[in-house]
């Protein structure tokens, strides 16, 4: 208990040595504690800006969630006494009062996957019809070479010049029996 009132008080000493004036302190200072108001600054944050953001893998942001009210503040009172005193929905009042969602909040499914898959089947779709579109107005007709009796010339004309002998096509042709080999 003493530990985290000590740790508590020094987080405001902390705030309080902070500038609360828009022309003293580094670029992000400068643009994030005129955005603030009279949130409470608790840390150091990410990237050393102080700004509110509810992330998983960093779970302590760098300021209070809600700006100190009256209310707000007499529970902060009550919360350097003994926990015990406090009933269930005061702490949960002093724990909104400093997060907007708890870590199971956080973690629980949002359905943003749906949205995914619909915008990556939408596209899919768009793009066949994109190759069905190609396909009827704009190439041309195949050429004769791909026809069956073309590419029957060209294999026999492979084979009669007997291209690639050792490990290619005519590796698989048995030229006394004239049929492949098993």
């Amino acid at each position: 208990m003493a530990l985290r009132v000590l740790n508590m008080a020094l987080r405001r000493q902390l705030a309080a040595q902070l500038p609360r004036t828009s022309q003293v302190g580094s670029v992000a200072s400068v643009h994030t504690l005129d955005k603030i108001g009279k949130r409470e600054i608790v840390g150091y944050g990410w990237n050393g800006t102080a700004c509110y953001v509810d992330r998983v893998d960093y779970p302590m942001p760098p300021i209070r969630f809600r700006e100190p009210t009256n209310e707000i503040n007499n529970l902060r009172e009550k919360e350097k006494q003994d926990w015990k005193k406090l009933s269930m929905e005061e702490k949960k009042a002093l724990y909104r009062a400093s997060f907007c969602q708890t870590l199971a909040e956080l973690k629980a499914p949002s359905g943003e996957w749906k949205m995914h898959l619909g915008m990556g089947l939408l596209f899919a779709s768009a793009a066949i019809w994109v190759a069905i579109f190609m396909n009827l107005f704009v190439y041309d007709e195949l050429p004769n070479t791909f026809d069956e009796e073309h590419q029957k010339a060209q294999l026999k004309r492979m084979l009669d010049l007997e291209i690639n002998p050792v490990t290619g096509l005519s590796s698989k042709w048995d030229y006394q029996n004239k049929r492949w080999k098993n």
